[in-house]
């Protein structure tokens, strides 16, 4: 390999990284290929830090982490709540960007409190420039949108409550 390919492949792998980050994402993987018997693999993965983690007595923290107990507090409160753990939950089947309509400018597939029939299109999830339409998996009335339209999402992440 030259030292020019190895500087192009540098970039791309911090590019990637780049990617990672802004799109909050925990994993990424690509093959590049060159030609016959030349191809790059990378696969670019992070953990990510869990906010949970940070609980401490509050008599035991110092008093720069005092004001910061609170908040602890109140993440691990919303843990409990966690929307994925919802019985009515609709999760991503994929990692992708969501859209809420079928195109900018047109309405929303579904707001807060419509009705929704079994198989209606809830939303798009767009992975690899395929629009995945996400059903409703029951009938019932939308009770919350948990993503905005655009954002990244990855295997798993609520998207909305129907209950």
């Amino acid at each position: 390999m030259t030292n020019k390919n190895h500087e192009a492949d540098v970039a791309f792998i911090k590019a990637l990284a780049e990617l990672l980050r802004d799109n909050d994402l925990t994993e990424l993987q690509v093959k590049r290929d060159y030609g016959e018997d030349d191809s790059l693999n990378v696969r670019v993965s992070r953990q990510m830090a869990v906010a949970a983690q940070v609980q401490m007595p509050v008599a035991a923290a110092p008093a720069p982490f005092a004001a910061a107990a609170p908040a602890a507090a109140a993440l691990a409160a919303d843990a409990s709540e966690d929307p994925a753990s919802h019985p009515g939950a609709v999760t991503s089947p994929m990692v992708g960007t969501v859209y809420l309509q079928a195109e900018p400018g047109a309405p929303a597939f579904a707001k807060v409190g419509d009705k929704v029939s079994e198989g209606d299109t809830l939303l798009i999830v767009e992975a690899m420039k395929t629009m995945n339409h996400i059903p409703a998996p029951k009938a019932g009335t939308v009770k919350r949108i948990l993503v905005e339209d655009g954002a990244a999402v990855e295997f798993g992440s609520p998207l909305v409550i129907v209950e």
